[in-house]
């Protein structure tokens, strides 16, 4: 069976403590402008990116070292006819280790390739995940969305 959602994987030269840990810091990775607890099961917290992204989250999943998913309570970007489209969807995490590394398989279930966001969307998330979470889990300085 294929899935048609977005979905990328890394290989990090941690452990899955370490990727794990990480993955819970969104502020390191992804953006400062969060607010909330995202490293809390049944935590809800907000993303913003200026005017452009807003997206609130409730983590629904916290497994050590294995898993870790966000369900998307609401979302309002801007620069979309409609601007919700998030709404609904959940950003997976799935750790696994191999051998001396982890491997993270990430998946943005809803996010598919006929949805309006999904080109944008999808080089956005693989910017983030091949990028500055890599660069989180392996040198502990990602690179996230800074508030101007």
């Amino acid at each position: 069976m294929t899935t048609r959602d977005f979905t990328t994987t890394i290989l990090v030269e941690q452990s899955a403590k370490t990727a794990f840990d990480a993955i819970n810091r969104p502020r390191d990775w992804w953006g400062e402008e969060i607010e909330g607890s995202p490293d809390v099961l049944d935590g809800e917290w907000t993303y913003r990116y200026k005017d452009m992204h807003f997206s609130k989250h409730m983590t629904t999943e916290l497994v050590p070292e294995r898993k870790v998913v966000w369900h998307v309570l609401d979302s309002r970007m801007s620069f979309l006819k409609d601007k919700e489209e998030w709404k609904g969807t959940r950003i997976v995490f799935d750790l696994s280790s191999k051998g001396d590394k982890t491997e993270i398989r990430f998946t943005h279930a809803g996010l598919v390739p006929e949805v309006e966001c999904f080109d944008i969307c999808r080089d956005a998330w693989s910017g983030l995940i091949h990028h500055s979470l890599r660069e989180l889990i392996e040198t502990g300085h990602g690179q996230p969305d800074t508030v101007e």
